[in-house]
């Protein structure tokens, strides 16, 4: 059936600029230029990022390494809005100008739905749409192995898979049927007129705090996802700040608040009986009746090893369940897809035994929220911790109260050392500061953890910061933590 994009006309007599090329920034201007007659300008602070860019219609760019400069030459080209790159904060002077301006700024998201394609019925793909501090990546994946499995043509985008833009616009036959969209507090802050089949925030921590103005545009760009919702608003039953979102959202008529728990459902919401999560929401007779979905077992799997099954995964997967079933999904399919689903790497995964200790990659815990859960799950005492990177505007203080009782030891990484110097000043455990000059960073952390850890105890990579400080991505920081693990059992063997 052959597939249209009404909304590429808006963009008729328009100019828009896309500001940063990065891999959002690229794919804008790419989805642009084939499906629109806008007329074009690139902007970025790296002049090799221009090279990337070859299409006609791009009638200006520039490239310049200061902010103020960079988007002073945006606004003197007149553009009619500005597409704008994750990398550039809300608090930056970027921003700044750009609203000074009151030029409308958007996120490739906002434009992604600007632009996506419909059948010739009329028909768009549905929009099942994730964020929150922790565990976005994980539900998205799964949701699409569940819509995969349910024999529907479905792909995870926005902060993960490819670029929602890309993905959206696809006219061919092969054009997604859902998409599984996890989204950003950078994105969100950006778009203003998606309307999602169903969204979830599955969490809310401090994070990102220097890149919005403060906590509450932080929690507001969260929140954000429930607006003009069509099917359901999901959210964790007990949790007040995101329930309140739920209750504050201006959705579309008919839209219902569904409630997810770990433990027995009310009507209205999907839970669990004793091991099996069963929805007593999207079921006719769910007054006195419930769909079983998936058991825990379904999901065994996905416990790392040294692990029980960990509470986030059971949330995840509820989430990723109840996404699917606002579009019909059968349980069957559910099932099904969970048990397909393999977790991506860098997340508490064993990499290695030396001398007695394990080591425990968690690279991907980028934020307080996630680390806390890795370090809840070891026993007492038994932990070397390796943390730091870049903080982006949290402190420590009370990640390091929530799980002193599980440390034995802690290594601090990352340029930027005193937050980490201020919330562990008082704890009763070693603790030492690698030289953030290192050029080997992770070498020396993972040799100095390997010094305090005794047979029987755990060594942990989980930073609760980002990694572009010292390293390109948690990828690399992962690999890395990895690969001195391996160093350290081949020094043991040829010992």
């Amino acid at each position: 059936m052959k597939r249209h994009i009404p909304g590429a006309q808006f963009f008729d007599d328009k100019k828009v600029a896309v500001l940063g090329l990065g891999v959002s920034g690229r794919a804008a201007i790419q989805a642009l230029a084939t499906h629109t007659s806008a007329e074009l300008g690139a902007w970025d602070q790296s002049p090799s990022a221009l090279a990337t860019i070859t299409s006609s219609q791009v009638a200006h760019s520039y490239a310049c390494h200061d902010g103020g400069e960079l988007v002073a030459d945006v606004i003197a080209w007149q553009p009619d809005l500005v597409v704008i790159a994750p990398g550039f904060r809300q608090t930056g002077v970027e921003w700044q100008a750009l609203r000074q301006a009151q030029l409308p700024v958007w996120s490739e998201i906002e434009l992604a739905w600007q632009l996506r394609s419909c059948s010739s019925d009329g028909q768009y793909a549905p929009w099942l749409c994730v964020t929150g501090t922790n565990g976005k990546t994980t539900t998205v994946a799964m949701l699409e192995s569940i819509l995969q499995s349910a024999g529907r043509r479905a792909c995870a985008v926005g902060n993960v898979g490819k670029p929602a833009v890309t993905a959206v616009s696809d006219v061919s036959e092969d054009a997604p049927e859902v998409v599984a969209v996890e989204l950003s507090s950078f994105q969100l802050a950006a778009t203003f007129s998606m309307e999602p089949t169903a969204a979830i925030v599955l969490n809310l921590a401090d994070d990102h705090l220097e890149w919005h103005a403060s906590r509450s545009e932080y929690a507001a760009a969260k929140a954000s996802i429930y607006e003009r919702t069509h099917i359901a608003c999901l959210y964790p039953v007990g949790d007040s700040v995101v329930q309140d979102m739920v209750d504050n959202a201006e959705v579309i008529e008919g839209a219902r608040a569904i409630g997810l728990s770990l433990g027995i459902p009310s009507r209205g919401e999907l839970g669990f009986v004793e091991d099996a999560a069963v929805d007593r929401a999207f079921i006719p007779n769910a007054h006195r009746s419930a769909a079983e979905l998936f058991t825990l077992a379904d999901i065994a799997h996905l416990t790392p090893a040294g692990y029980d099954l960990p509470a986030h995964i059971v949330k995840d997967a509820l989430a990723a369940a109840a996404l699917a079933r606002s579009i019909g999904v059968e349980p069957e399919a559910v099932s099904q897809g969970l048990r397909q689903f393999h977790s991506a790497s860098h997340r508490i995964e064993l990499v290695g035994n030396v001398e007695g200790v394990s080591y425990i990659d968690d690279s991907k815990a980028t934020n307080a929220h996630a680390a806390q859960a890795s370090l809840r799950a070891q026993d007492k005492h038994s932990t070397v911790w390796i943390v730091g990177g870049l903080a982006k505007g949290a402190t420590f203080t009370d990640l390091v109260a929530r799980v002193e009782d599980r440390l034995a030891g802690v290594v601090v990484i990352g340029v930027d050392q005193s937050p980490w110097r201020a919330a562990l000043q008082n704890l009763q455990v070693p603790v030492t500061f690698i030289d953030n000059s290192a050029p080997e960073p992770m070498d020396e952390a993972v040799h100095e953890a390997h010094r305090m850890a005794k047979a029987g105890q755990t060594v942990l990579l989980a930073p609760a910061s980002a990694s572009q400080d010292q390293f390109a991505s948690y990828s690399e920081r992962g690999e890395k933590f990895e690969q001195a693990v391996r160093d350290l059992q081949n020094a043991g063997r040829e010992g």
